[in-house]
């Protein structure tokens, strides 16, 4: 039987709505090269979109740009403001010398969660990313996929409308993997916006409902998940997909 691809939830789009995230004419240089090159991208308030493209093309720089942690030489990166405030989750969480639990009484902390609120809200995203069990654990001491799974709790506790997913799966195995994009589904089914950063294509289309492809810093491709695989507008989309070596 073939595979059936999820596809993830999500509040549909008003007709004309404002952008949820507009970027503009971005550049980004560092040591006098360009590492982003007039990228210019319109997002909408949510679903998954993924960030693809070989090694060096400028995906997570463009995250982290979006993140506000690596401001921009030049150009501009609009917010709709309930996507004012994303959450950021990287390859390699890093994580606090406590327990499971309180990596996230201390998120819900810093996001200003009143104190009474923050055991069920606790419980809750313990229960979302399948780690009740796990809760009393040095955060440390869990396998990897058991840290990324918390590492994503943990950028959910605030509950943020723009999620920013920098290859959160590229070191797991396939249960790990299936894991993190399980809770990422269920976040864009609650109408999250979720940016994914993968190189990975069979997660592309699990996921993804469009695809923004950037190479060599500029964003040279940006399409719906099944136009964009099955009929790539770009010489370059069409070489990656079919695994050629782009120069």
């Amino acid at each position: 039987m073939a595979e059936r691809r999820v596809i993830p939830l999500s509040r549909p789009e008003p007709p004309n709505a404002e952008p949820g995230i507009a970027i503009s004419g971005l550049h980004l240089s560092r040591s006098g090269r360009a590492l982003l090159r007039g990228v210019s991208l319109t997002l909408g308030h949510t679903g998954i979109t993924a960030l693809l493209g070989p090694n060096g093309a400028g995906k997570s720089l463009l995250l982290r740009a979006i993140a506000g942690i690596i401001p921009p030489d030049a150009g501009e990166i609009n917010l709709a403001p309930r996507l004012a405030h994303p959450a950021l989750v990287f390859q390699k969480p890093v994580l606090l010398r406590r327990s499971a639990r309180a990596n996230l009484a201390h998120a819900l902390k810093l996001a200003g969660v009143p104190r009474a609120a923050r055991p069920a809200r606790i419980s809750d995203l313990l229960e979302q990313c399948d780690l009740t069990a796990l809760a009393a654990s040095p955060a440390r001491s869990l396998s990897g996929g058991e840290q990324q799974r918390l590492a994503m709790a943990r950028a959910l506790a605030a509950e943020p409308a723009l999620l920013l997913l920098d290859e959160p799966t590229a070191s797991l195995d396939p249960k790990a993997t299936a894991a993190i994009e399980a809770i990422t589904l269920r976040a864009a089914g609650r109408g999250v916006k979720v940016i994914l950063v993968t190189h990975d294509r069979a997660q592309a289309e699990r996921l993804a409902g469009d695809v923004v492809f950037l190479h060599k810093g500029r964003a040279v491709e940006h399409a719906p998940a099944p136009r964009f695989f099955s009929t790539p507008a770009s010489a370059e989309a069409q070489a990656y997909l079919e695994g050629r070596l782009i120069l």
